[in-house]
């Protein structure tokens, strides 16, 4: 098998400067230079052109190219006839190989199709990480014109969602823990009924507990609910993440999904149950 080399000169320490969110600057050194290219070529799968790139970087254009160079030397970044840049063919394998690798991925997803063919509705398997949730596997349904945009590796406030709420009931068991967990930093209100005090959350926590699911009723994004259970996919007693149906509550009201909980609970079979 061939193995290709990354430039050590493209991860030399030089620096540059790149507009932050804020109107500031944030100072890109070596690898991350590099990296950032990496992940502003994710956001264009049809293709970007270097000067496309360079704005969106915000360095000069030699910088951007030096780093083009090292990835496509790499394999992570390949540039097409119409001289515009896309990830990799050896980043996509990677990335791919290490995705289906994930045991939880593989016991998962059969529940996850089950779930989509039998709602209409997508399923999400996620795990938590800090403040947020990530998604590691979704599975839309077969029907239906209007589907949800996230993503498998995107991200979301697990303060917010059904998955990140029923991990967190099992890791936050006071209100102090609560306030412990999110710190100085406030909580994310992303729609009206988003639950961002310590009190608030920990009350749906406790609830969440004591019934054994968690909902989001419309908390993350307005007009989407759903419901999550958690999932013992590594540990008999320790959660490894959290499958959840989401649904548009015009076509799948949140009661919908509340009164076939048992049903959804024996789909996910022993993988939904704390052997304790």
């Amino acid at each position: 098998m061939e193995h290709r080399q990354m430039d050590v000169g493209a991860l030399a320490p030089t620096s540059v400067d790149v507009a932050g969110g804020d109107g500031g600057a944030t100072r890109l050194v070596g690898s991350d230079r590099v990296l950032a290219v990496l992940k502003e070529l994710a956001r264009y799968p049809d293709g970007v052109s270097l000067e496309e790139l360079t704005r969106a970087i915000g360095s000069p254009k030699p910088t951007v190219h030096r780093a083009l160079g090292a990835l496509r030397r790499a394999g992570l970044a390949d540039q097409g006839a119409r001289g515009r840049y896309v990830l990799g063919d050896e980043f996509l394998r990677m990335a791919f190989a290490h995705h289906e690798d994930r045991p939880e991925h593989v016991r998962v997803r059969p529940v996850l199709e089950a779930l989509a063919d039998r709602f209409g509705e997508t399923a999400h398997y996620a795990v938590l990480d800090g403040r947020e949730v990530v998604y590691r596997a979704k599975v839309d349904p077969a029907t239906g014109a209007v589907r949800l945009t996230s993503t498998v590796g995107g991200r979301n406030p697990a303060h917010a969602t059904g998955v990140g709420k029923v991990l967190l009931a099992h890791r936050l068991d006071t209100v102090a823990a609560v306030e412990a967990w999110f710190g100085e930093v406030p909580l994310e209100r992303r729609t009206p009924r988003t639950l961002c005090t310590a009190a608030d959350l920990y009350g749906d926590l406790r609830d969440t507990l004591e019934r054994g699911y968690a909902v989001d009723d419309q908390e993350n994004e307005s007009g989407v609910n759903c419901l999550s259970l958690p999932v013992y996919a590594t540990s008999p007693t320790a959660p490894s993440g959290a499958l959840s149906v989401s649904a548009l509550t015009y076509r799948t009201p949140l009661h919908t999904l509340i009164d076939a909980v048992d049903e959804i609970r024996e789909l996910l079979g022993p993988l939904g149950r704390n052997r304790q």
